[in-house]
């Protein structure tokens, strides 16, 4: 199978790094890719937001099977435009990618659909964003409505800040606090059939302990040894299937990638939100653990084949990721400067631990940073505490001036489990 990713990021990389290992896909390629992904997929300059131009590289190449990474392009339409080209592709439409694209379009859909969510407003004026912000109480939770790379939302105490958010952002969706742990949870889904993966958890604050400004992620694992057995089967009956079947309803059905954040509150599961794409860095984890090969898990989905596809094949083991960021992330970041000790992690902690690039660039022989969420390092183990201990043996290798990283990823779950 000829493969083409569009992407740039680490979950490009976890991506193209299990296509690679799987011996179905003959060709691997991705547009535009980084300095990682390079070394495992080859690799194309294209503008990854132009539908036309994704359209013509999977002809011009022979793609078989495109893989849309990123949600810009999603929401863009860059998949319809591969659709229209008679390619498979997985990947939602335009329409259908708007349950990530709006906040406030999910919160109709699942409201339509009887799914477990917030409460919540739409508001688009300082007077109804104040009149929700006084209905609902601090902690104040203030959701840009549009695209905003994980960095849209804002969780405070501070009535003043949540009003200046929401004043930024213009329409907003303004909700309930919802307490207790985030869990992630990926479904693969044609529009009627709905498999999930494994659940995992991310860490969005930038600081040890939960503290800092909300990023994009800075690490995660999988599995959840506190989480409740049951969970996935939950989340299947009373999330994703109805949110699948409900868009189906409509008229605009949802193939690709539908990923819930759900919080377990005192009251039961509730949806945070939906992506409609593989999340970074959760995918990392879950394909770490994933033994399927996944060429013919998203082509299934990308034809319409899903409901003949035997149960996927997971691993016992446990696999955490920790992010390497750059100086001032999440603010303007810093970059520019050589990443060393790459190849030492090469040498010293494959195959348990494995580099995946995401903010990286070829300056001559050097790799140097491009981003803000630079690189992850994945390990996996027996358990929890050693993929934790492996993970943050290969960070200790790598250099990156001014860098930072947090050391707290999956210590409570270890400690506990």
């Amino acid at each position: 199978m000829n493969v083409l990713v569009i992407g740039s990021g680490a979950r490009e990389h976890a991506l193209c790094r299990s296509l690679s290992l799987d011996p179905a896909v003959t060709a691997l390629h991705c547009a535009p890719g980084n300095a990682g992904i390079g070394e495992v997929a080859e690799l194309h300059p294209v503008d990854a937001l132009d539908g036309k131009a994704v359209a013509a590289l999977a002809t011009e190449l022979g793609a078989q099977l495109v893989i849309v990474g990123p949600e810009a392009p999603l929401v863009a339409g860059v998949a319809d435009a591969v659709r229209e080209a008679g390619i498979p592709v997985f990947g939602p439409s335009k329409e259908a990618a708007q349950l990530e694209g709006s906040k406030a379009f999910a919160k109709d859909v699942m409201a339509a659909a009887g799914v477990p969510t917030a409460r919540s407003y739409v508001c688009t004026t300082p007077a109804e964003a104040a009149t929700a912000l006084d209905a609902f109480g601090a902690p104040y939770v203030v959701k840009d409505d549009g695209l905003a790379a994980g960095k849209g939302v804002v969780v405070t105490g501070d009535l003043e800040a949540a009003k200046a958010h929401a004043a930024a952002c213009g329409r907003v969706v303004i909700e309930e606090f919802l307490d207790g742990p985030e869990v992630s949870l990926f479904a693969v889904t044609d529009g009627e059939t709905v498999v999930p993966l494994r659940p995992a958890q991310d860490f969005k604050r930038a600081l040890d302990g939960d503290e800092g400004p909300n990023t994009g992620g800075m690490g995660a694992y999988s599995p959840l040894p506190w989480a409740d057995p049951k969970l996935v089967d939950e989340v299947m009956e009373t999330v994703l299937q109805p949110t699948v079947d409900e868009m189906h309803r409509r008229g605009i059905p949802f193939s690709g990638l539908l990923y819930a954040g759900l919080a377990i509150t005192g009251r039961g599961v509730r949806v945070i939100e939906f992506n409609a794409r593989f999340g970074d860095p959760e995918t990392q984890v879950v394909l770490a653990r994933l033994k399927t090969p996944l060429a013919g898990l998203l082509m299934a989905a990308a034809t319409g084949n899903l409901a003949d596809l035997p149960p996927l094949r997971w691993s016992d083991e446990a696999a955490v990721t920790v992010v390497v960021a750059s100086h001032n992330y999440p603010g303007t970041p810093r970059t520019g400067d050589p990443i060393t000790g790459l190849d030492e992690v090469a040498a010293e902690d494959a195959p348990h631990a494995y580099v995946l690039h995401a903010g990286t660039r070829r300056d001559g022989d050097a790799v140097v940073s491009a981003g803000g969420r630079v690189l992850s390092v994945t390990a996996t183990g027996v358990n929890l505490t050693q993929a934790r201990e492996r993970a943050y043996e290969a960070v200790a290798r790598i250099g990156l001036n001014g860098s930072q990283h947090r050391t707290d990823i999956a210590a409570k779950a270890a400690a506990e489990a």
